[in-house]
């Protein structure tokens, strides 16, 4: 995480005047790693005796701290946001656009 948070510190240049915003934001996605961890090593010591349901519900704690993760995130990003530059503004579109989706395509029905 820590790797990531300075590389997205770099391809976003935070500026001196934008540390305290960036801070909040940093220290949130430290946070959602945390309890998405927690969740994922919930269900890894349960897993040799759960059942069908068991596993549904821990996918479902997984799924769930992932979306409440991103809505924290969104949140604390906003506050950065609204004071980037243009061109940081566009490369943070450019990034979070295609974050976690590459090589993904659209299933055809």
């Amino acid at each position: 995480m820590e790797k990531h948070i300075k590389e997205l510190h770099v391809k976003l240049k935070i500026t001196p005047a934008e540390e305290s915003q960036w801070n909040e934001v940093a220290a949130t996605m430290r946070e959602n790693a945390k309890d998405l961890d927690l969740a994922i090593d919930k269900r890894d010591a349960a897993v040799a005796s759960a059942t069908a349901i068991d596993n549904l519900n821990s996918y479902a704690d997984i799924a769930q701290a992932h979306a409440n993760g991103v809505k924290k995130l969104a949140s604390a990003f906003s506050g950065l946001y609204s004071v980037m530059s243009d061109d940081q503004k566009k490369e943070a579109d450019e990034v979070f656009s295609h974050r976690g989706h590459e090589g993904r395509k659209t299933a055809k029905r």
